[in-house]
């Protein structure tokens, strides 16, 4: 049987793993020390360890990924997203070993993984890109002039990378020479490559991107998803359709998305990222040359499986995806779960989840990567999980959410969760009056404290941990030797030590 390599951890591991389960292939864990009892592992048929915690000794060594796909007779590689989902040198180190990398070719992510290049080719294709300009570091009057000419404000952005590092806003020529050497020096340090270019900042912009998919013989998209709520550039919310977007502006979208993917001869499951200005203009920004973080909203509205697609497409098989248009079918909204305090600037927290209820129910869908008992490091990013909810309508799909938010509990760690409610229950959200900097106004719904009711939770929560804690200490005896049994289950993950 087809051996597939998930090169990743977490909650988008688990996702790979069922999706390769339910093509019937098998599905290979990798792990770092500290992810040695990780849901994902458990789920997979294989495992096979990395290296130490840290990722620079484990999910982010080619080498080691390599050497376990060998060792385990593995013929395909998923990376996921993160780590060296958008690594060019992974995906030619994987041909070159005789692997297939389930992604896009090597050239289609260095030719968008190179902003300043990806412009170049978004403008030859006939793509509308935010007016900006290339700057050299150390050549201030000409990065002046080049401001002068693109107009402020504007936003300065690395050339290379993204997650909203080496990005900063400049409203004034004052601010400019700053800007630059604080930018280029952020993306040196996390990407190696200080370049930075200039481009016109639009304010109270949408963020809105086009999912794409295409395999040898045609290049589909599956609509938009909207992503302006967000913390610093990180995406907080997303949901599918935009109520900014009608069904003409979601067509012009969607061919400007084909046509960026075509270009770089694109193949597989990718993300076209465009700014919507409030006078219904769209710009070009990046594209993402891998599965999304919010991919679930898309699936849930347009019925595909992106991820089983992504492998089918990696083995040479064509989509199974009509030929007709496609349309979105009522609304998805997903929230980041993730193990962070809100009320103390979203700072990341550790420790082991003592206790978790997930919500369910019509509509409700919860993509995690952590269980009970589960360790939460902070070696890693720090996403639990995503909450999605499906509904007819925007306004059933909010109050499906907000009942699940409502039923969310999980104790041990400090989580987004009481965040996502205050936002939810915003007005102002609710009527989609949101854009990038709908947070930046609105600085309440981050900094809330717990209620009464939220304080209660967490007791009940800290009761029932206790009690399943006791239940676990129980010897549990089966006279059959297929039950499992919490002894069973212990000794199963000892013997990954």
């Amino acid at each position: 049987m087809t051996k597939v390599l998930v090169a990743n951890r977490g909650e988008i591991a688990l996702r790979i793993i069922r999706a390769c389960h339910d093509e019937g292939l098998e599905a290979v864990a990798v792990y770092s020390d500290a992810d040695r009892l990780a849901a994902h592992v458990r789920a997979a048929d294989f495992a096979v360890r990395l290296g130490p915690s840290a990722p620079s000794e484990s999910y982010l060594r080619i080498d080691r990924i390599i050497e376990a796909a060998r060792a385990i007779g593995a013929t395909l590689v998923h990376p996921g997203y993160g780590f060296l989902s958008e690594r060019a040198a992974f995906a030619d180190a994987l041909v070159a070993a005789g692997l297939t990398f389930v992604g896009p070719p090597a050239s289609a992510i260095r030719a968008m993984g190179d902003k300043t290049s990806a412009r170049e080719r978004m403008a030859a294709a006939g793509v509308p890109i935010v007016p900006g300009a290339h700057v050299e570091a150390g050549h201030a009057a000409a990065a002046m002039a080049a401001a002068a000419t693109v107009g402020f404000p504007l936003v300065v952005k690395a050339s290379a990378g993204g997650g909203g590092r080496g990005m900063r806003i400049v409203r004034a020529a004052a601010e400019l020479p700053g800007a630059l050497a604080s930018a280029a020096s952020e993306a040196e340090k996390a990407f190696g490559d200080g370049r930075v270019y200039l481009e016109r900042y639009i304010e109270r912009g949408r963020h809105i991107e086009v999912q794409v998919l295409a395999d040898a013989h045609r290049v589909v998209h599956l609509g938009e998803r909207e992503c302006s709520v967000q913390r610093r550039y990180q995406k907080l919310v997303e949901e599918s359709p935009s109520v900014a977007v009608t069904p003409e502006l979601r067509r012009a979208l969607g061919a400007a998305a084909v046509s960026a993917a075509r270009a770089v001869d694109y193949r597989g499951a990718g993300t076209i990222e465009f700014l919507l200005a409030g006078d219904g203009a769209f710009y070009f920004l990046e594209m993402n040359t891998r599965i999304q973080v919010e991919h679930p909203v898309t699936e849930l509205v347009y019925g595909v499986d992106l991820v089983r697609e992504q492998l089918r497409i990696a083995q040479g098989l064509p989509m199974r995806l009509p030929e007709r248009e496609l349309h979105p079918r009522g609304w998805a909204i997903e929230c980041r779960i993730t193990s962070e305090d809100p009320g103390n600037g979203f700072l990341p927290g550790n420790g082991t989840v003592d206790y978790l209820r997930v919500p369910s129910g019509p509509g409700i869908r919860w993509d995690g990567g952590y269980e009970l008992g589960d360790v939460v490091t902070l070696f890693y990013d720090s996403l639990l999980g995503k909450l999605i909810a499906w509904g007819g309508t925007r306004e059933e799909a909010i109050a499906r959410m907000r009942r699940a938010l409502d039923e969310f509990i999980l104790a041990g760690v400090p989580t987004s969760i009481p965040f996502h409610r205050r936002l939810l229950a915003d007005p102002a959200f609710q009527r989609g009056e949101i854009d990038t900097q709908f947070l930046e106004r609105r600085p309440d719904l981050a900094a809330g404290t717990p209620d009464v009711d939220s304080l209660v939770v967490i007791a009940v929560a800290a009761a029932l941990a206790e009690d399943e804690a006791r239940e676990l200490r129980k010897p549990a005896v089966a006279d059959d030797p297929t039950v499992q049994t919490a002894w069973l289950s212990i000794a199963r993950q000892e013997s990954l030590r």
